[in-house]
């Protein structure tokens, strides 16, 4: 298995770090050509300035394109069109139809291509997803979703809607099974050019709702969610990967094995390209989470509620 990452900045460290561990990585690319030789010779794989030279010079399997959004669909329908399967850090596009455009080549040329909703592999999702399908405390019926933070420095060209709010967003889709049929949303900016606090409501079949607020404002880094069953709530932690289960006379704390989600997830997306085991983010799933953002951005700015219809 040969696999390069496009973009060295940010995040991005981390999927070389857990793609060097696995053995895998064979190249890098960076248009800033310090950190591609950093990385490069930090990792000793080849390392390049643009994606055409790496085409040219470099066999391999799949990609990992860690670059900001805005540069999403032009490096991932290249590596598309060379028949290489394609993990896209998330938001998968900055435009639902771009994103649809990538997934039908894709399927045309038989590969791979998926989205970094790392959350899906996080333990403190997982577990919950786990005994909300097997219907242990009852039916969910609601999900509460809080991030605050300080904004990531190397986060230049969207605001937390489709930096932050898409990983709740996702997540939601995760444990209802669902898609939601209409969005509100209210966001603002206060320190930052694109808007740094939201909130969004998403309405499911059967009155079924996720409310996921977020801010760029506070300090404090706060990643929680809470799922409302009909016979407990279930709280968990994104960072400590702690549960609480609380029900009327009493509670009680699932504490599973702490894991690195990022690894989790990469390795996934490596088993899913050699047929060990299946896709966890489909690509259909990925645009629609893109579409969502852009409802609740449009639902921002007009003050109404915005009706969809997902596949």
């Amino acid at each position: 298995m040969k696999i390069v990452q496009i973009g060295t900045g940010g995040w991005g460290k981390n999927h070389t770090r857990v793609l060097s561990e696995l053995g895998v990585l064979v190249a890098v690319c960076d248009a800033d050509s310090k950190k591609s030789k950093e990385y490069g010779e930090k990792y000793s794989v080849n390392h390049y300035e643009t994606l055409d030279k790496l085409l040219i010079s470099e066999e391999f399997d799949g990609a990992f394109v860690v670059t900001p959004t805005s540069t999403h669909t032009e490096i991932a329908k290249k590596l598309l069109e060379a028949k290489k399967h394609v993990f896209v850090e998330k938001p998968m596009t900055y435009k639902s139809e771009d994103g649809e455009r990538l997934a039908k080549l894709a399927e045309k040329n038989k590969v791979i291509l998926t989205c970094g909703y790392i959350e899906r592999f996080n333990p403190a999702v997982d577990v919950v997803k786990k005994i909300v399908k097997e219907k242990k405390f009852g039916e969910l019926v609601m999900l509460e979703f809080h991030r605050e933070n300080r904004m990531p420095l190397h986060i230049k060209d969207v605001g937390i809607i489709y930096d932050t709010s898409v990983h709740d967003i996702d997540t939601a889709n995760w444990l209802f099974d669902d898609m939601p049929h209409v969005v509100f949303a209210r966001a603002g900016r206060i320190k930052h050019e694109h808007e740094d606090f939201a909130s969004i409501m998403l309405g499911y079949k059967n009155d079924k709702v996720a409310i996921i607020s977020s801010n760029w404002i506070t300090p404090k880094r706060v990643r929680k969610f809470n799922a409302v069953c009909t016979d407990a709530i279930i709280s968990s932690d994104f960072i400590t990967q702690e549960i609480i289960v609380e029900k009327s006379d009493e509670s009680e704390t699932i504490q599973s094995e702490k894991q690195e989600p990022l690894s989790l997830e990469i390795q996934s997306f490596l088993g899913a390209i050699e047929g060990k085991n299946d896709l966890i983010v489909k690509s259909q799933q990925a645009v629609n989470v893109t579409k969502i953002a852009e409802a609740a951005l449009l639902s921002s700015q007009k003050g109404i509620p915005i009706y969809l219809d997902l596949k």
